[in-house]
């Protein structure tokens, strides 16, 4: 190596070590100001409930409030699109959800940013199992009952869901596709009006996230038969999911999880990733996320990663299923 490359390469790790250092100081001090956490959805809906728990703890934590800006509308993707375009200093953040994550990116012909280049992925926080319910009065009290009144009465019973290329129209649509049997499904507009549509017997059956039933399971409106995820609910341990009811490999699960703009410094995601497992981790936040009918999870930003990209698979799959074109 001459001099000048030995001068230039000891110029670039003097440039290196000080941005490091600077880095670190960042975080070390971070944040000095209130944080803004986008929400894909409306006040009042479950991503906005638990993220605002969430964000409370991890508040307290740091020291700073942790201040929610609520943008529905158009699948999550104007709440996703503030943050890829907000300066990475960890003063923006994004609470993202399953339709943000994996549905719009799909069933969206244009987006105005990347969903995957345009983030730093910190962790899961919450898993909202989906539960398979229905009318009380129809006379079916488990799956494989369900399955055989279904086959017996081909397109007699009406499958509500939450409107087009919503998370539980594609839980319906991949549900009835591996179970092999004919339904009418029933779009809506909104996950309320499809539980009270069911409710109301005016369509008999459904799958959509537990903190939508629950109550009304509680309070005998409706009937659970089964849950979604690859294990049993903590919050429904008596339910078995729909994999033990027969219907092997269906999966279909909402989950939510925080993230940040890209090339937000390493310390600062590392500082807001310790802060979330410890947030996640406090008695009071899992009891506050239970009785908001989720499940607490954490995760590496590596595991949220390859999370995110099997979740983005299967929806790949009910979509195709769905005939969903981006638009």
């Amino acid at each position: 190596m001459n001099s000048l490359a030995k001068i230039f390469a000891v110029g670039s790790l003097v440039c290196a070590s000080a941005a490091a250092f600077a880095a670190q100081r960042d975080a070390d001090t971070y944040p000095t100001r209130p944080i803004r956490l986008m929400v894909p959805q409306n006040p009042g809906a479950s991503v906005d409930n638990i993220s605002r728990i969430l964000a409370a703890r991890m508040g307290e934590e740091l020291g700073q409030q942790i201040v929610a800006d609520n943008r529905p509308g158009a699948g999550g993707t104007l709440a996703a699109e503030v943050v890829a375009h907000a300066v990475p200093d960890g003063q923006t953040l994004f609470a993202v959800a399953t339709g943000t994550a994996v549905i719009s990116p799909q069933t969206f012909k244009k987006l105005a940013y990347d969903p995957i280049k345009d983030f730093e992925y910190i962790s899961l926080f919450a898993i909202t199992q989906n539960v398979l319910v229905v009318h009380p009065s129809l006379p079916v009290k488990s799956v494989k009952e369900l399955l055989a009144y279904a086959k017996a009465n081909p397109g007699k019973l009406n499958m509500a869901n939450a409107g087009s290329a919503s998370q539980s129209h594609l839980a319906c649509v991949l549900f009835t596709h591996m179970a092999a049997i004919d339904v009418v499904h029933v779009p809506y507009k909104g996950g309320g009006a499809s539980v009270t549509a069911l409710i109301g017997n005016e369509s008999q059956v459904t799958i959509t996230p537990a903190p939508a039933v629950l109550s009304h399971v509680r309070a005998g409106r409706l009937r659970a038969l089964a849950t979604a995820g690859a294990q049993r609910s903590p919050l429904t341990p008596e339910l078995p999911t729909v994999i033990e009811a027969g219907v092997a490999g269906y999966l279909s699960s909402g989950w939510m999880g925080l993230m940040a703009p890209a090339r937000t410094p390493k310390p600062i995601l590392d500082k807001l990733l310790a802060t979330l497992v410890k947030a996640v981790q406090t008695p009071v936040t899992r009891e506050l996320f239970e009785r908001q009918g989720a499940d607490p999870v954490t995760s590496t930003p590596a595991e949220f990663k390859k999370f995110v990209a099997e979740e983005y698979a299967r929806f790949t799959q009910a979509i195709r299923l769905a005939n969903l074109k981006p638009e």
